[in-house]
């Protein structure tokens, strides 16, 4: 880990983090300047060249300038709202720090070390409400400074109705770490590597819309540009590549167009004490998928989202003194209905069954069971080319979490764990927390990988067992 990084991309993270220690006192009469700030900060980041197509860095994305120009409109709001109606302003200031137990396959030693503030602007006058969430940080391992914004939205309330528009996290299904109806984008990445629960979530660029009836609640949402999972990156990660050295790759996401406009509705309401609710997606897997040029000879690989539309419900209540969890969902593969194009994945019916219950005091344990049926399996198998791995008709996975407080709940003790009675392979991820005062906590963890195949979810990460460290002051 490199600890010396370029001195003009150090000063200018040292920059940003006092423009957001200076917001955190700042004033309403002087939030004009915080915001023409943070205006002059998304072009910055419109600015950047990285290598992967995206909302900010791509000059010839169709959405690009719209979408640059909405969120610099809502930043600009800020002043006026705020003479007229609440503001509040918090963050934190983090550092994070992950280390591997063994060699990189580039060879640092280290996963994850960085540092980073986060500033949040929440601004409301009824009918509006204007939020903004921003991180500023410094990566030591690739010395490179970046501002993110996590979350930068508008909301319109009504009485039947609501509104929210632009950059969203958003969170559907029951499931602990375990997602069927949330078919939000994710960063693995982040997971694996030790870093804050909250960054395993991306946002998204859309729409969402509340309807609110007397019998049943809805929940409109259209993202008209698409966001990928993000997965570890190959040089702090050992991951299976099933052609490795095919290193002439493409990747190819779905134009930014109404025809590719993702599309996502749930309708809930409570059934006799139980929280229920059934979901619909129409998109894209988020995961890229490989299609080589010629498979007995290739030279080029391409990475593309096939699509995906996901048929689902829920069901969540209290029993027997804890509370169960049932979730169920669809994948209807739209590309190979068939199940013969081996370059695309077959559909698939997934389930959770969970079951959370404190069994003493400031003690709780959380069960889970999940499943995934591959459909038109034989004809899977019949067209896997040789050397691919063949995955199983019936995947399972089992996860326990337990969760003691002491101290007065200023300390926790933690374990979470994955194991699949399918693949053999799991994870295990024990962690303490202890929380200094009401502002700062410190956490450290072991990231445990093993078992499976050298191709299976868990077993690939085999030599990526990491030790992180993460502290926190909020204010």
């Amino acid at each position: 880990m490199n600890r010396h990084g370029d001195k003009d991309k150090s000063l200018s993270f040292r920059s940003l983090v006092l423009t957001v220690l200076n917001a955190r006192y700042a004033t309403a009469a002087k939030l004009t300047l915080r915001a023409q700030t943070l205006a002059a900060a998304l072009r910055f980041t419109s600015q950047r060249t990285v290598s992967k197509t995206h909302l900010f860095t791509s000059e010839t994305h169709p959405y690009r300038w719209v979408m640059i120009k909405v969120y610099i409109a809502m930043v600009l709001l800020l002043p006026g709202i705020a003479f007229a109606a609440d503001v509040s302003l918090h963050g934190f200031m983090q550092g994070n720090y992950s280390l591997g137990t063994k060699a990189n396959p580039d060879g640092g030693d280290f996963k994850w070390g960085e540092e980073r503030i986060q500033l949040k602007i929440d601004a409301a006058k009824e009918p509006f409400r204007l939020f903004i969430k921003t991180d500023a940080s410094y990566d030591h391992i690739d010395e490179d400074s970046e501002l993110e914004l996590r979350e930068t939205y508008i909301d319109y309330t009504a009485s039947k109705w609501d509104l929210r528009l632009g950059r969203q996290i958003i969170t559907w299904g029951l499931g602990d770490l375990i997602f069927i109806n949330d078919v939000f984008p994710k960063d693995y990445e982040a997971f694996f590597s030790g870093r804050p629960l909250e960054y395993l979530k991306k946002g998204v660029d859309g729409i969402k819309i509340g309807f609110y009836p007397e019998s049943v609640s809805f929940e409109f949402i259209a993202i008209p540009i698409f966001e990928p999972n993000n997965y570890p990156n190959a040089n702090r990660f050992y991951m299976f590549d099933p052609m490795p050295m095919v290193t002439n790759r493409e990747e190819k996401e779905p134009s930014a167009t109404f025809e590719n406009t993702e599309f996502a509705l749930r309708a809930y309401r409570d059934i006799a004490g139980f929280d229920a609710s059934v979901y619909f997606y129409r998109g894209y897997f988020r995961k890229p998928y490989m299609l080589p040029d010629n498979l007995n000879n290739t030279t080029k690989i391409t990475l593309f989202y096939p699509e995906l539309s996901v048929y689902g419900a829920s069901l969540q209540g209290r029993m027997l003194d804890g509370v169960l969890s049932l979730e169920a969902g669809h994948y209807d593969s739209r590309e190979d209905r068939s199940g013969t194009d081996y370059t695309v994945p077959n559909s698939q019916t997934k389930f959770l069954i969970g079951y959370q219950k404190q069994l003493w005091e400031d003690f709780t344990a959380g069960f889970q069971y999940y499943g995934e049926y591959m459909h038109d399996y034989s004809d899977y198998k019949k067209n896997q080319p040789a050397g691919l791995p063949i995955d199983k008709r019936f995947y399972q996975l089992a996860t326990i979490r337990l969760t003691q407080f002491l101290m007065h709940q200023t300390l926790k003790l933690s374990l979470f764990s994955f194991y699949s009675p399918s693949d053999g392979d799991y994870m295990l991820n024990p962690e303490i927390k202890y929380n200094f005062s009401d502002n700062v906590w410190a956490a450290i963890g072991w990231n445990i990988f093993g078992g499976g195949e050298e191709w299976s979810q868990f077993g690939q990460l085999d030599k990526d067992d990491n030790i992180y460290l993460q502290l926190r002051y909020e204010f």
